[in-house]
């Protein structure tokens, strides 16, 4: 079984930066094809930033050039480097297999861009 720990969310003001952090636990499960997806207020969950194969990385447009994702093998686990947020940001923010996320969501972690 799988599980999929997210942290590093908070409360931060336009513009600022945060990094959010994706532990994964279980034996031979690997995190060379993950992503990041985020669910705002009212709105589908949607995927933000994905890994695949290790290195290919790929962005939602609203995200591109602010975003950065990555991993650390040795500690299983991927990371989303969050620059110049915007308020339409805002939302929690899960990790899960890219391109479908068939793994049980994670708690997700909670980020708020004020304006």
């Amino acid at each position: 079984q799988v599980q999929l720990v997210e942290s590093g969310g908070g409360l931060v003001q336009a513009g600022g930066s945060l990094r959010l952090s994706c532990a994964a636990s279980g034996r031979f499960f690997s995190i060379n094809t993950m992503g990041w997806y985020r669910q705002a207020p009212g709105k589908q969950r949607e995927l933000v930033a994905g890994l695949t194969s290790g290195i290919n990385t790929n962005y939602a447009d609203s995200v591109k050039g602010r975003f950065t994702i990555s991993r650390d093998n040795a500690k299983n686990t991927v990371y989303l480097q969050m620059n110049s947020l915007k308020p339409e940001d805002t939302g929690v923010y899960y990790c899960n297999v890219v391109p479908l996320p068939i793994l049980s969501w994670g708690q997700g972690t909670q980020v708020t861009v004020s304006a």
